[in-house]
């Protein structure tokens, strides 16, 4: 099992925590002193009151929308994936925002994401004169078929 340094920034915080022993991602919590209200098509950041540390550049923090909200409330990442690199330090915020035609106020203490701890491959880029060849070549956005 891998360990996840994680450091409160603020008294008030929520502790980042998996809601059941099969989930992949650890809830994050708005640490906020008052409601916030996200007007639809409007963007916020809202903070968490945390900052992380990964064990080392072999692995990234990703975080992720909660479905619940995003498909309730339309609320969901204005960046659709927010990524972590293993050397940031600052607090972990997130940019919510409002897809529904409905105004959404964010609570204290409010799940509002997820975190998901994955590894990752890094490589060297080398322009080079010519790609492999494959059976799809250059084909785009649907030259799989519909199915």
């Amino acid at each position: 099992m891998q360990i996840l340094k994680v450091k409160k920034l603020r008294e008030n915080a929520k502790m980042i925590h998996r809601a059941t022993k099969g989930s992949a991602g650890m809830d994050l919590h708005a640490c906020i002193e008052e409601n916030i209200t996200i007007n639809p098509g409007e963007i916020r950041v809202i903070p968490t009151g945390l900052a992380i540390a990964l064990q080392n550049e072999n692995f990234v923090a990703y975080i992720y929308a909660r479905s619940g909200l995003a498909i309730k409330h339309g609320i969901t990442l204005a960046n659709c994936v927010g990524v972590i690199d293993s050397d940031y330090r600052g607090e972990v915020c997130v940019g919510l925002t409002n897809i529904s035609k409905e105004s959404y106020t964010i609570t204290p203490d409010e799940r509002i994401a997820q975190l998901v701890i994955a590894p990752v491959c890094t490589c060297e880029a080398v322009e080079v004169e010519k790609l492999d060849d494959t059976e799809r070549g250059a084909g785009g956005f649907g030259s799989t078929g519909k199915n």
